[in-house]
């Protein structure tokens, strides 16, 4: 990492829903962004919001070498990949070939593991990566490190997210395409120590969350049941599976979508042009207009069923996430690209120094990471009780 620093971070796929929010995170904490997107009219469109902090340029995560050449340019400490699709083994790669830091917002599980088994690597050259720096994966995997600590063995870990909205009216929550995905894809669990698959929509349960109340859960695929697995089988543990929460009217879209095949990701030719009705999709619900005084609330949260002392064990961790004020368009995807800006800000600033590649519950300090969440108005619970000052410190309020 010998080059000057021009920018302290590069986002890759900066102009998109969640390289905006780290953007403007990174900015109000007082740091320069050098923003790099596929599509230049949105890059060039959000430098201009932060002149003089903010720089742009073009960028396909899939040619490594383009990439390599952009980060290079940046000068900056540690990149920031929020692009579209699964590129984070070639955005890992290039970071290598640039020698720089950088993380990402999660990978399939795979790409995930694959990850993981670069730590040597990462090591030998000095440098950190992380994978999965978002809601879940990302805050759910910082209660569990939490709370593991305070199990000699782990039975059951359960992970997932839930929320709702003050308006019935469909807002896209984060990827579209991620989220068919969850819906029809094969879920990976761990169950009794094997790994198997569930089919999602028929493991439709009821749950109960604070702030949210009942609602219908699925089980998805998801990268934590891999390294969850990865990180605590020492503890024992023989079960994990992720859920997925989503309100009715919010639900009844995201089948529709699917049903009318404007999901799916088969290419077709329109006019000689080949396409995939997914990214059509994508396209379109991109110009959705938030309503006026819409607002959402999010519970992200973990369940561990172990021993202490030889005595049974549960602990309950939840991340409730708001709509924040100046932040409406975002709506609770805050709890995504916030906490990329904070984990970012934590190997620049040397709150993290551990070197290698990991997932967020491996390496991401506890403390200093709720402390962050906290002065974002997200609020930290174990067992239903808010984690008081002993634990996160007092907390000075952004306003």
């Amino acid at each position: 990492m010998g080059q000057a620093r021009k920018y302290d971070f590069c986002i890759l796929g900066g102009a998109g829903m969640q390289g905006k929010i780290v953007a403007k995170d990174l900015i109000q904490s007082g740091y320069s962004i050098f923003i790099a997107d596929i599509d230049r009219t949105r890059a060039q469109k959000l430098m201009k919001k932060y002149p003089g902090m903010a720089a742009s340029a073009y960028v396909d995560v899939n040619d490594i070498e383009l990439t390599v050449d952009v980060i290079k340019r940046s000068g900056s400490y540690v990149i920031i990949n929020c692009a579209e699709g699964n590129w984070n083994i070639q955005v890992y790669k290039a970071c290598l070939k640039a020698d720089v830091h950088c993380i990402d917002l999660g990978s399939e599980e795979e790409e995930t593991l694959a990850q993981l088994r670069m730590n040597s690597i990462f090591r030998k050259r000095g440098l950190t990566g992380i994978t999965g720096c978002g809601s879940v994966p990302g805050i759910g995997n910082v209660m569990l490190r939490y709370a593991a600590k305070k199990f000699d063995s782990i039975e059951t870990i359960e992970v997932g997210f839930a929320w709702k909205s003050n308006m019935k009216q469909f807002v896209v929550p984060f990827s579209i395409e991620s989220i068919i995905e969850e819906f029809t894809k094969p879920a990976p669990v761990v169950h009794n120590g094997k790994f198997i698959n569930r089919t999602p929509l028929k493991t439709i349960t009821i749950k109960n969350h604070k702030a949210i109340g009942k609602q219908k859960m699925l089980i998805v695929r998801h990268p934590e049941t891999y390294t969850f697995h990865h990180y605590y089988k020492h503890k024992g543990v023989k079960n994990i599976r992720f859920y997925a929460g989503f309100p009715p009217h919010s639900e009844e879209k995201i089948r529709s979508i699917i049903e009318l095949g404007f999901g799916s990701s088969k290419p077709f030719k329109i006019h000689g042009h080949e396409v995939r009705p997914i990214e059509c999709t994508t396209e379109v619900l991109r110009r959705l207009q938030i309503p006026k005084g819409y607002r959402e609330t999010e519970n992200l949260w973990v369940e561990i069923t172990g021993k202490k002392d030889e005595k049974e064990k549960i602990i309950y961790m939840n991340c409730i996430v708001p709509t924040l004020k100046n932040w409406e368009e975002a709506g609770c995807n805050i709890d995504t690209g916030m906490t990329a800006s904070i984990i970012a800000q934590m190997i620049l600033e040397e709150t993290i120094r551990k070197r290698g590649s990991f997932a967020p519950e491996g390496v991401v300090p506890e403390k200093e990471f709720f402390r962050e969440l906290v002065k974002r108005h997200m609020t930290i619970y174990e067992n239903g009780e808010k984690l008081n000052g002993k634990i996160i410190g007092k907390v000075r309020r952004r306003k």
